[in-house]
């Protein structure tokens, strides 16, 4: 089975208070999109990752160790605009792994096992997620998407944060937004996106539903919080170099 990995690094990284682009923001010595850059080569499923840039596109390319093979998003019109116009590039791809390009701290064996679960399991779309023991404890997870299950555990949405309910938001079970979707499956339905929701965006997530909506089982795993944790401010890129100097240790 071909897989292709899509790397979502388009945004400005406002929070971040930077001076360069967030992907180049290091993190215990490496730039952000470096080090998940790394894992996806490490990983062995796929040497040749499309990275979807769009603010200062050069410096980026220019600022990591990496082949930049990237598309261009003209307009950040939500994550699942960014997988589309990532199409002429990966259309040839049994299935498409996409990941954000502000989670540094995912591992190579990590990614390894995804492609591994939708290459045996099958289905249209596999991910990963992970569940915190409280949100006191992690705080960094509390304004994440939930991971939605019916009474018999098989998941049947992500609910983002600002659409969801007091009760859903009470879900420990969070989407750190690592998805394998079946190639064939992900372009015949990927149109049918919308943005009606708090940001006016096309959510790649809405996804979940729409398979759910056509019978389809989601495939799922869990990871540890530690490789989940997203960097899009000052107080997250500290979380993650203490998470990487522990492991380091």
């Amino acid at each position: 089975m071909k897989f292709r990995f899509i790397i979502m690094a388009a945004g400005k990284g406002t929070r971040m208070g930077a001076d360069v682009p967030k992907a180049l923001v290091p993190v215990a010595g490496k730039p952000i999109i470096q080090r998940i850059y790394e894992s996806v080569v490490g990983s062995g499923v796929d040497g040749k990752p499309i990275i979807v840039i769009g603010h200062e596109r050069t410096r980026i390319c220019e600022g990591f160790k990496g082949e930049c093979d990237y598309v261009i998003q003209e307009e950040q019109l939500g994550t699942a605009h960014a997988v589309m116009v990532c199409k002429d590039e990966v259309k040839d791809a049994d299935a498409v792994i996409v990941l954000n390009g502000d989670h540094p701290l995912v591992s190579p064996g990590t990614l390894r096992k995804l492609a591994e679960l939708h290459e045996r399991v099958g289905g249209v779309l596999s991910m990963m997620t992970t569940t915190v023991p409280s949100f006191d404890e992690w705080p960094i997870y509390s304004h994440w998407g939930r991971v939605i299950r019916d009474a018999h555990g098989h998941i049947i949405a992500i609910r983002e944060f600002k659409d969801a309910m007091e009760s859903e938001r009470e879900v420990q079970e969070v989407n750190p937004s690592f998805f394998c979707f079946d190639g064939k499956w992900l372009w015949e339905n990927i149109g049918q996106v919308k943005n009606f929701n708090a940001n006016k965006e096309y959510y790649l997530t809405d996804l979940i539903e729409l398979a759910v909506a056509q019978g389809h089982e989601i495939n799922s795993m869990s990871i540890a919080p530690e490789e989940a944790v997203g960097i899009n401010t000052r107080a997250e890129l500290e979380i993650a170099e203490k998470i990487l100097e522990k492991q380091n240790a």
